[in-house]
């Protein structure tokens, strides 16, 4: 899949839209990154990351074309809160990896974050006709498990005490959605009257994808 048909410039939701990410934005990442807080839940490493780590990985896995990234903003303000991104595509096998940090924390808890996940699964499984997504996850990170469970990811495995934080070692979990999972989810949230936002709507088109440079 040549990388132009898979970049979008916007995905809509109902409370976040995504959006492609523009220079500027490095200067939130630089703000993310380095709390504490936010490192914890995103880094194999115990710290948050160094300003030139952090400009290296917004250079070749943000603004590059590594991977398929793209911010999370609220719709109502505009204001930048995230960042999501798929790498790893292969068009051979149907398969991405996915990630997302909501970087500003009052944003969290809100479900931004999940519609954010329902609004990717859906370009992943209706745009680029991928098969499988699946995502790595740090066991004490309970908030992001449970939105990847509402999401629609089944738990597959894990590595066993792979990560020390906070004086014990915790598991690294490994979590998957296939296509035809997410589309009887889908179904049967739409024959229940409870369709989540994000989902597919019988009838909607997707957006227009221009031609250009091609992931808590």
């Amino acid at each position: 899949m040549a990388s132009g048909s898979w970049f979008p410039d916007r995905i809509e939701g109902t409370t976040v839209v995504l959006r492609r990410h523009a220079p500027e934005n490095l200067r939130a990442f630089e703000r993310w990154y380095a709390d504490p807080e936010v490192a914890r839940l995103t880094r194999y490493q115990d710290g948050p990351m160094r300003r030139d780590e952090i400009e290296r990985f917004f250079a070749a896995r943000v603004v590059g074309t590594d991977s398929l990234a793209l911010g999370v903003h609220e719709r109502a303000t505009g204001r930048l809160i995230g960042t999501c991104a798929f790498s790893q595509l292969d068009s051979d096998n149907g398969s991405a990896l996915f990630h997302i940090t909501i970087g500003e924390k009052d944003a969290w808890g809100r479900g931004y974050g999940t519609e954010a996940t329902r609004l990717m699964l859906r370009h992943a499984f209706e745009v680029l006709r991928l098969h499988r997504v699946s995502l790595a996850v740090f066991e004490f990170n309970e908030r992001a498990i449970r939105a990847y469970l509402r999401a629609g990811f089944t738990v597959e495995g894990r590595a066993r005490e792979a990560i020390w934080r906070t004086g014990r070692w915790w598991d690294e979990i490994t979590m998957s959605i296939l296509e035809p999972e997410w589309r009887a989810l889908v179904e049967r949230e739409r024959a229940s009257g409870s369709e989540p936002r994000g989902g597919a709507r019988r009838g909607d088109r997707p957006a227009t994808y221009p031609a250009g440079p091609g992931p808590s």
